[in-house]
């Protein structure tokens, strides 16, 4: 059955070309700290929810602020804060088993041509694109690889509200036709990581930052999956898919997860040091 057409946005827009492309960012002394990361002892619900990590509760920074600041998040902060280059998630495999990422290829940063399919690049042009950012990761056994991109947007506090509801409303995260597309870093386990190689991807439109956070996992030896699942279907109990019983759909939440959490405490940091 061939996908069914995506109905037309409510408002109108292209994505930008953002520009010329930022210098390659220095390591973070901080980088070993955040290695560290450790995902599931409840730092990342409060992420998913939407809130904000640190910071005054009796003085939060307006959302006029919050979105310049967010905007300069990409080039302001070093690249092994926003990618860490390993990801622990203790439980957060299938069963419950703990697992091990580690980063194998950062994207120079660009404008979002190419960065997805066209009918996926049409859904989140309302919010236009200011930059995107991506960096792969494989797990500890390097079977499994998984792109996850930021995608800085120019757009303000009203269409990001207005994008997140159509998604939510029309469940466009869910549909296999709106997958992100992958970064298939030459040289590394993610060199065959095609379009046909995807099996599973979480997409998320936060509203209290102009941001579009999503990852999009696969096997790393290249076959192709014939039933992707969104992670949320694949993390489902009782889900017998290739992307739920490999882990691929656990690999997708979870690694969303910490990286919307480290740019949160990222966001946090860089708003605090210029307000």
């Amino acid at each position: 059955m061939p996908p069914r057409p995506l109905a037309p946005p409510r408002t109108e827009g292209l994505f930008a070309d953002g520009g010329r492309r930022g210098r390659r960012r220095p390591p973070s002394r901080t980088a070993a700290a955040a290695a560290t990361l450790v995902l599931g002892l409840g730092l990342l619900g409060g992420a998913a929810a939407g809130s904000w990590l640190g910071g005054d509760p009796d003085a939060p920074p307006s959302t006029a602020d919050t979105y310049v600041h967010a905007r300069s998040v990409w080039h302001s902060v070093p690249v092994d804060d926003l990618f860490p280059r390993s990801l622990r998630g203790k439980g957060e495999g299938p069963g419950g088993a703990d697992r091990l990422w580690s980063r194998i290829a950062v994207a120079p940063d660009s404008s979002c041509g190419g960065g997805f399919d066209p009918l996926l690049a049409k859904a989140l042009a309302p919010v236009g694109c200011k930059r995107l950012v991506r960096a792969t990761y494989t797990d500890a056994t390097s079977t499994s690889v998984t792109t996850v991109g930021l995608l800085v947007t120019t757009s303000g506090p009203t269409g990001m509200r207005a994008l997140h509801q159509r998604f939510m409303t029309e469940k466009l995260d869910e549909r296999t036709d709106l997958m992100p597309r992958a970064y298939a870093a030459k040289g590394t386990a993610a060199a065959g990581f095609g379009d046909d190689q995807r099996a599973s991807w979480r997409i998320r439109i936060l509203t209290d930052a102009p941001v579009v956070l999503y990852t999009v996992s696969g096997f790393a030896d290249g076959r192709k999956v014939t039933d992707p699942q969104s992670a949320g279907e694949a993390t489902q109990r009782g889900a017998t898919s290739a992307p739920a019983q490999s882990g691929l759909g656990n690999d997708a939440r979870s690694i969303a997860d910490a990286i919307e959490a480290i740019f949160r405490r990222a966001l946090s940091t860089v708003t605090e040091t210029t307000s």
